[in-house]
């Protein structure tokens, strides 16, 4: 058993649902966490950002439900199975968690597309700020690259864990979009995971009534951490 010191935050708007407020509890960033710790937190509801390891503590609200895939039982829908055949020829490749000039690139036109409404005040982020999001000291973290027609169309950020694999963030190019290359991530962080003989797959927040987070219960069998409890999440939910 590991005691880890713990800061709770003041309160803030919440990312995900309008017109509510949020706070969290995160690890004193002064207490030395490395894969194996965060491995264990992460089953108990923890995420990462950059080097903070935080969760949801707020009063009033249960919305965000920490999820996972259980690997060995996922089976693909139908719309999956078509994800995975548009990227037959899709090539992977596994590189490290440093900065990649292409991949800088590429977050920034995917940010500018997808976000361009919520960020038309913003003059976006510096390199160290872009690596300091994604990337970490201590956790062992994957950048995977997905190549179509010799084009980078998109990268995952993946950590590597004890237990399964913890998707982080994928960006790609808008040009790719209809080779759906956020659900081809996660299928192939299934099948890797499953090559590793890793149990899950963690897909971070499940919250029913946000619909960027919703989607998440499309990959079956899929559990939530409910009252302390690893329980099944329905497709219908």
């Amino acid at each position: 058993m590991i005691s880890i010191p713990l800061w709770q935050t003041a309160e803030h708007a919440c990312s995900y649902l309008d017109d509510r407020l949020a706070k969290s509890v995160m690890a004193d960033p002064a207490f030395p966490i490395d894969t194996s710790i965060y491995s264990a937190l992460i089953d108990q509801g923890f995420r990462r950002s950059g080097d903070q390891v935080y969760k949801p503590y707020c009063h009033n609200c249960r919305e965000c439900v920490p999820s996972r895939i259980i690997v060995r039982e996922f089976q693909a829908d139908r719309r999956q199975r078509r994800c995975l055949l548009r990227n037959a020829r899709t090539q992977v490749t596994i590189r490290p968690a440093e900065f990649d000039t292409r991949h800088f690139d590429l977050y920034q036109r995917y940010q500018t597309a997808r976000h361009s409404r919520e960020k038309e005040n913003d003059t976006g982020v510096s390199p160290e700020e872009y690596m300091q999001f994604l990337g970490s000291s201590w956790c062992n973290t994957l950048f995977v690259e997905f190549t179509i027609s010799d084009r980078l169309a998109a990268v995952a950020v993946v950590d590597a864990l004890e237990q399964g694999l913890s998707a982080v963030y994928t960006f790609f190019d808008p040009d790719f979009a209809g080779f759906s290359p956020g659900v081809f991530a996660v299928l192939w962080q299934i099948q890797h995971a499953e090559l590793q003989k890793l149990d899950y797959v963690y897909l971070g927040f499940w919250i029913k009534d946000s619909p960027k987070m919703r989607y998440k219960n499309q990959y079956q069998p899929l559990q939530g951490l409910i009252e302390q409890q690893w329980r099944p999440i329905s497709s219908h939910a």
